[in-house]
């Protein structure tokens, strides 16, 4: 009884709701997320120092010279379609970078950070490139970037491609060295 109603009304509304009769596509589409510099740049700090605070490490500051090349790789990624890491010369002079793509308009700044913070399930403290209990590096290697000791700054930008977005954030010192631990 209950089914045959909400049948009926859904019918109702389908005839009578303008563009639908008509034939017109229409779907339901969640609003897309702010998108501003200030609003990414609070989103990241917030997200990264938190973390980093739950294991007793020192807040990153912002750094507008990363968050450039961050964005210069992230043109370049939403030009391709597809991730990838940027080369970078290796010594003091090499970034930590962090990569995430998802679909355009889908994910707010702090979400598509909040997904590096959940590899945190596959972190342990141990030397790397050992620190994922997985046995595979990749599987903590965000996480292990973002706390790890060493690294004071970081600099963030996300540019839209075709069909998805993509967020790059770049790390100074770097992480991940071999041999040593996060924190």
């Amino acid at each position: 009884m209950v089914f045959r109603r909400f049948v009926a009304l859904l019918l109702a509304v389908l005839c009578c709701t303008p563009g639908v009769a008509a034939g017109v596509e229409w779907r339901m589409r969640p609003p897309t997320p702010s998108r501003d510099a200030s609003l990414l740049q609070r989103a990241m700090l917030d997200v990264h120092n938190r973390a980093r605070g739950e294991v007793g490490l020192a807040p990153l500051a912002w750094s507008p010279t990363l968050a450039e090349a961050a964005a210069a790789h992230a043109r370049v990624l939403a030009r391709s379609g597809r991730l990838f890491h940027a080369a970078q010369p290796a010594g003091a002079a090499w970034q930590g970078e962090n990569l995430f793509a998802g679909t355009r308009g889908g994910y707010d700044y702090g979400e598509m950070a909040r997904y590096w913070i959940e590899e945190r399930r596959n972190f342990r403290n141990a030397p790397s490139p050992r620190f994922s209990r997985t046995g595979r590096w990749q599987d903590a290697a965000h996480y292990a970037q973002i706390v790890w000791r060493d690294t004071t700054e970081v600099g963030c930008a996300m540019v839209p491609g075709q069909s998805d977005d993509f967020l790059v954030c770049r790390y100074a010192p770097g992480g991940e060295v071999r041999g040593r631990r996060a924190y």
